[in-house]
């Protein structure tokens, strides 16, 4: 049986035209994200794009859902296989195409999780979960993208 949950979230935006030479209007894109009982999240577009430097963008909150829910499933996956995990690091890239038009999208990401386990004899199996893991994960089972794990276990 099926369930569905939903989630909700609120952004709010003000004009601010920034001053430029040009005749074309450029606004501030900074924004932000209100999500019940949790503190506000303050974005920007991506620096690339003439967005504040300094604040998180779109493109990070894309690649920082994928890891955190492919970490989630991951230990999910371990606890399921009894393997004891002392910690878990990744280092991710995300690759955006942009074209001529002005659109774009994230082509692949790359997860490099860095997994360390209590027993040693557990890491080929720990290793080869992620591909299991990867078919869980609710962020990544929602892209039409490319995700490869380079992951790393000891």
């Amino acid at each position: 049986m099926k369930k569905i949950h939903n989630f909700e979230a609120k952004l709010t935006w003000q004009k601010v035209e920034l001053n430029t030479n040009s005749t074309q209007k450029i606004y501030e894109k900074t924004h932000v994200i209100h999500v019940e009982d949790k503190p506000k999240l303050q974005l920007s577009a991506a620096k690339a794009f003439k967005g504040n430097p300094n604040l998180y963008n779109p493109e990070d909150l894309l690649l920082s859902s994928l890891m955190s829910c492919h970490m989630m499933s991951y230990l999910y996956v371990c606890a399921q296989y009894q393997i004891e995990v002392l910690s878990y690091t990744d280092e991710a890239i995300a690759k955006l195409e942009t074209y001529v038009d002005g659109s774009g999208k994230i082509i692949e990401v790359v997860l490099n999780p860095q997994v360390i386990i209590k027993n040693k004899s557990q890491v080929e199996l720990a290793t080869s979960i992620h591909k299991e893991a990867n078919k869980l994960c609710f962020i990544a089972n929602s892209c039409n993208f490319s995700i490869k794990h380079n992951a790393i276990c000891t």
